[in-house]
C-alpha cells in the first residue's frame, strides 16, 4: 500500500474510493477482488483510531473489533500460540514433487481439457482470452475450474468480552511451511459425507446457523488470472456463551490484535483467511 501526495493522473480503468467505500462492495457477491480483498487485509483500524477517540460512528460490532484489535486481554499470548503451531508443523513431513500426468491413473486428457474420472475436486481447460483493456489483447492460456462452490467461515466468540476468532492451523499440499492458519472452516461443498462424524469439524454449525448469529455471508471470486468462475461463499458466524472454550487440538482462539501480528509475517495466514479478514466492517 503505497501513499502518494501529490495528483495521480486517472485513467479509464480507475477510479478513487475509501476504504468504507470497497468494504461496502465486498457485502455484494463478486465485486471486489481476491488481490484487492488480500491487500486490505494488512489494513488496521487501530493503526488510524484508537478506543480513546471518538467512536460514534463505529457500530456496536465496530466497537467490538476495535476492542478485539487493541487490547491485551486473550485467551493465549503470542508465545504460545506460536508454540503450538511450530508443534504442530513439527509432526508433518509435507513432501511435493512433480508427477508425469501420463501414469495419474484417476485422471483422463480430453479435448480442450484434464479432468478426473470420477469428476471431483476440479479440472484443467485451455483457453483463448480476448480482451481490450489489457497490455496484450489476445493469448491462450490452462485455467483450473473447480467442480464444487468451496466454503470458508470464521466462529467468532467474545471471551471475557473481547471478540476471539477461531483459527484453524490446515495443511495443504502447496504450503510453504506445512501449515497455515485457515478459517475456522474451509472446504468444498460437493462432496459432504453423508455422516457427520466424518465431516469437517464446525461444518454442521457453520450451515445451520441463522438469524443474528451470521454476521457476515457472500459470495468471493478467486483469482481469475488461475481460476475459472471459482467462488467460495465467505462466512462470519457468531456463538454464545455456551459454545466451549476448549477446541480440538488443532483449533485456537485469537483476537483481531493477535491475527493482524501474524499479517505482519510472510506465510502465517492463508489467503482465505486474509480475504475474511478484509471484509469486516466497522461501521455497519
Amino acid at each position: 500500500i503505497i501513499k502518494v501526495e501529490e495528483d495521480v493522473e486517472e485513467h479509464d480503468d480507475f477510479r478513487w474510493m475509501t476504504l468504507g467505500q470497497i468494504k461496502e462492495l465486498m457485502r455484494y457477491d463478486n465485486m471486489v477482488n481476491m488481490d484487492t480483498r488480500t491487500v486490505l487485509s494488512g489494513l488496521k483500524i487501530s493503526d488510524y483510531l484508537s478506543l480513546a477517540d471518538d467512536t460514534s460512528r463505529l457500530s456496536v460490532f465496530g466497537k467490538d473489533l476495535l476492542l478485539s484489535s487493541v487490547t491485551n486481554h486473550c485467551h493465549s499470548t503470542i508465545s504460545e500460540h506460536l508454540s503450538w503451531l511450530s508443534s504442530l508443523k513439527s509432526r508433518y513431513d509435507l513432501k511435493v514433487h512433480p508427477f508425469p500426468l501420463r501414469k495419474m491413473t484417476d485422471w483422463r486428457v480430453l479435448a480442450g481439457e484434464i479432468s478426473r474420472e470420477d469428476g471431483k475436486y476440479f479440472k484443467v481447460v485451455g483457453v483463448k482470452v480476448t480482451i481490450s483493456n489489457r497490455e496484450v489483447s489476445s493469448w491462450c492460456q490452462p485455467l483450473i475450474q473447480p467442480m464444487q462452490q468451496g466454503i470458508c467461515a470464521f466462529i467468532i466468540k467474545k471471551i471475557n468480552g473481547v471478540y476471539h476468532f477461531m483459527v484453524q492451523a490446515k495443511l495443504e499440499c502447496g504450503n510453504f511451511d506445512v501449515m497455515e492458519l485457515a478459517p475456522t472452516v474451509q472446504c468444498l461443498t460437493g462432496n459432504i459425507p453423508s455422516s457427520r462424524s466424518a465431516r469437517p469439524p464446525f461444518l454442521d454449525l457453520v450451515l445451520e446457523s441463522s438469524g443474528s448469529q451470521v454476521l457476515y455471508d457472500t459470495l468471493q471470486s478467486e483469482e481469475g488470472g488461475r481460476f475459472y468462475h471459482e467462488q467460495n461463499r465467505n462466512m462470519l458466524v457468531e456463538v454464545d456463551d455456551s459454545f466451549p472454550l476448549e477446541l480440538p487440538e488443532r483449533y485456537r482462539w485469537m483476537t483481531l490484535g493477535q491475527i493482524y501480528q501474524f499479517l505482519r509475517f510472510n506465510n502465517y495466514l492463508n489467503i482465505q483467511s486474509r480475504s475474511l479478514i478484509a471484509a469486516l466492517n466497522y461501521l455497519s
